[in-house]
């Protein structure tokens, strides 16, 4: 933590390279407070009362998705604010925020209480919106797509190894201590921010004479801008679409003998880890060739590895499958954030980003529901050739809502 402060310090480099450097340390912190409780949920709910399965089951559901509920409905009005006073308060107060809530939920006592507080984690959430606005704004427009990629790799490192860091802390001195350490980290990130993160931010006055405008009714570049919201949720569901039975398919694959919940924990990070190394690479090159063809390419490149999942005959081919899944993520929200980056006003960037935040909460909330539907009907195998057509409505309508981009790309 002194060496890490120290180069910030003595760091030569750019302002908007040196917040860069410390707003991935926060992405990165923010996604494993997000994912670390996935391993042990239900365990944790289990010495909270006496529960059937079934009610378990409930509890456990709820208390996944209740961060993802409230975030969807309270985004934009953080959003609304970091444009009116400053990207870095809102930084801090998501920052501590969730940093008291993650700590205060190693202290519950019974399960309503772990719902209230999973349900105010998403109220304070919005840390890594906030910051993709801040890199947005600052960073020269020719670069956005790198920084933006390389800042959306904290956020995937994060929520990759928070399942495995939590499941180990758990294992090893228990439930409660998750929450702690957990809160303890994000308050590293509050400091941080409050120290090494610079903001010269102008606030922008609205005449008293000006009605306040629906924010929908004066955004600039709407279609685009609206059309990346939809393509956030719809690949957010797409991917999470197979979350419910992606275990289980794991566990039909290897005949329920071996190591079942190891090869499926693997199979569940194995994509994340594509998307780490691949993120900043088609930033790159999306600043160079044009960001919308990145975003096509990559929902066609997606669709076309869905179909084969349905037809694996094991979980070496599954797991084949999963790596290019995650070459396919790294080429989607980074360029999606792109897109938002370059076509939103500075004095709009914190909601825009905060709106696209509440579409990618009810894709998280709306996949899932999406994959145990089909299953019902469909069997697991069906779950991916639905998703495989989700993605290919995807496509066509990021083609209809970006021909502006087109157009612009051949002048």
């Amino acid at each position: 933590m002194p060496l890490f402060t120290t180069s910030l310090r003595q760091s030569k480099r750019p302002e908007w390279k040196r917040n860069l450097l410390v707003l991935w340390f926060g992405t990165f912190m923010a996604g494993i407070g997000s994912s670390c409780v996935a391993p042990f949920i239900a365990l944790f709910i289990d010495q909270l009362g006496s529960f059937s399965n079934s009610e378990n089951a409930f509890w456990s559901g709820l208390a996944l998705s209740a961060p993802f509920l409230t975030k969807a409905v309270i985004s934009p009005f953080w959003g609304h604010l970091s444009d009116r006073y400053g990207r870095k308060p809102m930084l801090i107060r998501a920052s501590l925020g969730m940093a008291l809530v993650m700590a205060a939920t190693a202290l519950v006592g019974n399960v309503y209480e772990l719902i209230g507080l999973r349900l105010l984690l998403g109220v304070f959430n919005g840390f890594v919106s906030t910051a993709n606005a801040l890199i947005a704004i600052q960073v020269p427009r020719n670069q956005s797509g790198q920084s933006l990629g390389t800042l959306a790799t904290g956020n995937v490192s994060g929520t990759l190894i928070g399942p495995l860091v939590g499941g180990t802390i758990a294992d090893f001195v228990g439930y409660r201590y998750t929450f702690f350490m957990t809160g303890i980290c994000l308050f590293i990130s509050f400091l941080l921010v409050v120290f090494f993160v610079h903001e010269h931010f102008t606030p922008v006055i609205q005449r008293k004479d000006q009605p306040s405008a629906n924010f929908f009714k004066v955004l600039p570049n709407r279609r685009i801008i609206l059309g990346m919201f939809l393509t956030t949720m719809i690949i957010q569901a797409s991917n999470n679409s197979i979350e419910p039975i992606l275990s289980l398919y794991v566990r039909q694959l290897m005949n329920g003998a071996g190591h079942v919940a190891l090869a499926a924990g693997v199979i569940e990070a194995i994509n994340g880890i594509a998307t780490l190394f691949a993120a900043p690479f088609f930033g790159r090159l999306g600043d160079r060739w044009g960001t919308h063809w990145i975003l096509l390419s990559g929902l066609i490149f997606s669709m076309l590895v869905f179909i084969p999942m349905a037809f694996v005959q094991n979980i070496w081919e599954l797991g084949a499958l999963r790596l290019l899944i995650g070459v396919s993520d790294a080429a989607l929200i980074p360029s999606v954030q792109t897109i938002l980056a370059k076509n939103s006003p500075h004095k709009m960037m914190g909601e825009v980003f905060s709106w696209n935040q509440s579409f990618q909460a009810v894709g998280n909330v709306v996949g899932p529901q999406i994959g145990s539907s089909v299953t019902e009907f469909a069997g697991y195998r069906g779950v991916f050739l639905s998703t495989s057509l989700l993605v290919l409505i995807n496509f066509l309508a990021v083609f209809k809502n970006t021909k502006s981009l087109h157009q612009r790309s051949k002048k």
